[in-house]
């Protein structure tokens, strides 16, 4: 069977903003150059070794309707929600919180200096799960397997399959994969992708050359870029002289409406409003209810 290798479709550069309490990171998947990859909503990418960049942290908050998924590099990050869930999230893990109905949490740093570094991704959830249940999938590092590729490459797992090994992170209605993916100067590693999956790779250290195979060059993604892919079953990444380290993230698309609205997301702007009214007459969230 012939690979079908997939190209750069666009590249985009993250904006500087904040959120939570003052908390400064850069929005790469969110904002007017990228709004939505489906089932994509948000991607941010957190990263100081300044207090006062993140102390303030993420005070509670509620969310309807959608998956947030935190992956740290450093630091320690505490979560704590109205169903009574608490943990510490440190170095190389994940956690996978599916919001569903609703739940009110915050996300507060367990550290006053140091360095404090990781993503939080939104994850669409479908018309017939947006009112789910809440859970919590907490991922420790070492659930997390690390898979050494030829040359050198080294990728940890967080969710979807490579090399007959799989990730931790299960039962997740967009069937992803979520790859940290580390490619040592001139290094190449190849990627399998769903071709009905929606895909794209984030270099947070060195470049690469997205979208080679053996007939092209591929595209130039440098540190701080985002490359959404184009169709195809497959995906190359060469790293540059200086190595390369990337997100590689892929999930099946939803193709529903979407209707944004601050921590909500739903299919109509009947369903904001009533998240809205819930949230305010102390309706939102399945503890709330129950």
């Amino acid at each position: 069977m012939t690979t079908s290798w997939r190209n750069v479709a666009s590249v985009t550069q993250g904006r500087e903003t904040s959120d939570g309490a003052g908390v400064r990171l850069k929005r790469i998947i969110g904002q007017p150059e990228l709004d939505y990859l489906d089932p994509f909503l948000m991607l941010d990418a957190f990263g100081s070794d300044e207090a006062t960049d993140y102390i303030a942290g993420f005070p509670p908050h509620p969310h309807r309707g959608i998956e947030t998924v935190t992956y740290m590099l450093a630091g320690r990050m505490r979560h704590e929600d109205d169903a009574g869930n608490a943990g510490v999230l440190g170095p190389g893990g994940a956690q996978w919180m599916t919001a569903g109905r609703g739940i009110i949490h915050s996300e507060m740093p367990e550290q006053e200096e140091g360095e404090m570094r990781g993503f939080q991704l939104w994850v669409n959830l479908p018309r017939k799960s947006k009112m789910c249940l809440p859970h919590y999938q907490n991922i420790e590092p070492e659930e997390i397997p690390e898979v050494t590729r030829e040359g050198g490459v080294k990728v940890k797992l967080i969710a979807g399959k490579l090399d007959g090994i799989e990730g931790p992170v299960r039962g997740i209605e967009a069937n992803p994969q979520y790859m940290d993916i580390q490619i040592p100067a001139g290094g190449i590693s190849d990627h399998e992708i769903a071709p009905d999956h929606n895909a794209f790779i984030y270099i947070f250290s060195g470049e690469a050359e997205v979208g080679a195979n053996e007939d092209k060059a591929g595209t130039l993604i440098r540190d701080g870029e985002l490359a959404v892919l184009g169709a195809g079953d497959a995906v190359r990444v060469r790293a540059g002289d200086s190595g390369a380290r990337l997100i590689l993230v892929a999930g099946r698309p939803l193709n529903e409406p979407v209707f944004k609205y601050g921590p909500f997301v739903m299919n109509s702007k009947e369903e904001i409003v009533q998240a809205i009214h819930d949230y305010q007459n102390g309706t939102f969230s399945a503890a709330q209810v129950n």
